[in-house]
C-alpha cells in the first residue's frame, strides 16, 4: 500500500505543524504533491478534507485525509514502517515521547505568537514562559544528541520546526534563545545537518517578513 501511495500535502509555507509532516515525509524518502493554501482563500479541497478545523496541514494518502500535525507525523511513522522509525517501539518510551510532543503544542506556539503580537507585561511573560520551556526540553534532552537518542524522532520533529521562528522570537523580544539555551541550539544544529530537515524549514528571514507583514494585517505596532 506504501509503495504505490498517492500522497498530497495541503500546507502553508511559515506553518511550523507543516513543517513537522514535510521532516517526516523527507526522512522517509516519500515522494508528495505539495500543495500551497491561501489561508485567506482556503480551497475548496482543503475544506472538503478537514471540514472540521479548515486548517492546515492536511494529509491526503491515496484519497484518505489525516489532519493535525502530530497525528499525521504519527500515521506516517506507522504506515512507512521500513525506514527511519520516529517513535519508539517501548510503550513508555512512546507515552514520554507523546508527552513531550504535547508539551511543545500546548506552550511554544502560543507563548512564541505573543512574543511577537505583544508588548511590556504581556510580552515579558510570554518570553520569561517561553525560555522557561525551552529549558525543560534541554533538560529532556539531557546529553543525548537527539531527543529520539542517537537519530531523530518524534519529539525533534515536533520541536524542530519552531527553530525556523527563532529569529522573529528573537528580534520582537530583544534576546538570545543561544545565550539561554545553548544545548537547544547545538541541538538544533545537529538537526539542521541533516538533509531532511534542513530542506523542510524555510529561510528564518523569510519568516521574520512574514511576521511584519501579519503585524501590518492585523494592525499590531
Amino acid at each position: 500500500m506504501a509503495d504505490n501511495a498517492e500522497v498530497i500535502l495541503l500546507d502553508f509555507w511559515p506553518s511550523p505543524f507543516g513543517m513537522r509532516v514535510r521532516i517526516a515525509l523527507a526522512e522517509k524518502g516519500i515522494k508528495y504533491e505539495y500543495r500551497e493554501e491561501d489561508l485567506k482563500n482556503k480551497s475548496d479541497l482543503l475544506q472538503q478534507m478537514n471540514p472540521v478545523h479548515k486548517k492546515i496541514p492536511v494529509l491526503i494518502h491515496n484519497g484518505k485525509p489525516v489532519a493535525e500535525s502530530l497525528i499525521a507525523v504519527q500515521y506516517i511513522d506507522e504506515v512507512w514502517k521500513v525506514k527511519a522509525p520516529l517513535l519508539p517501539s517501548d510503550p513508555y518510551q512512546r507515552a514520554q515521547a507523546n508527552f513531550w510532543a504535547d508539551f511543545v503544542d500546548k506552550k511554544l506556539f502560543e507563548l512564541g505568537r505573543k512574543i511577537w503580537a505583544t508588548k511590556g507585561e504581556e510580552q515579558e511573560a510570554a518570553k520569561q514562559g517561553f525560555i522557561e520551556s525551552l529549558k525543560l526540553l534541554e533538560g529532556e534532552l539531557g546529553e543525548k544528541p537527539f531527543f529520539g537518542g542517537e537519530n531523530l524522532g518524534y519529539v525533534d520533529v515536533a520541536l524542530m520546526p519552531f527553530y525556523s521562528w527563532f529569529y522573529t522570537y528573537e528580534v520582537c523580544g530583544n534576546f538570545s534563545i543561544e545565550a539561554e539555551c545553548p544545548k537547544l541550539i547545538e541541538w538544533a544544529k545537529r538537526c539542521l545537518a541533516k538533509e531532511s530537515v534542513f530542506n523542510s524549514l524555510p529561510d528564518h528571514k523569510k519568516v521574520y517578513g512574514f511576521m511584519l507583514e501579519l503585524k501590518k494585517r492585523f494592525g499590531i505596532e
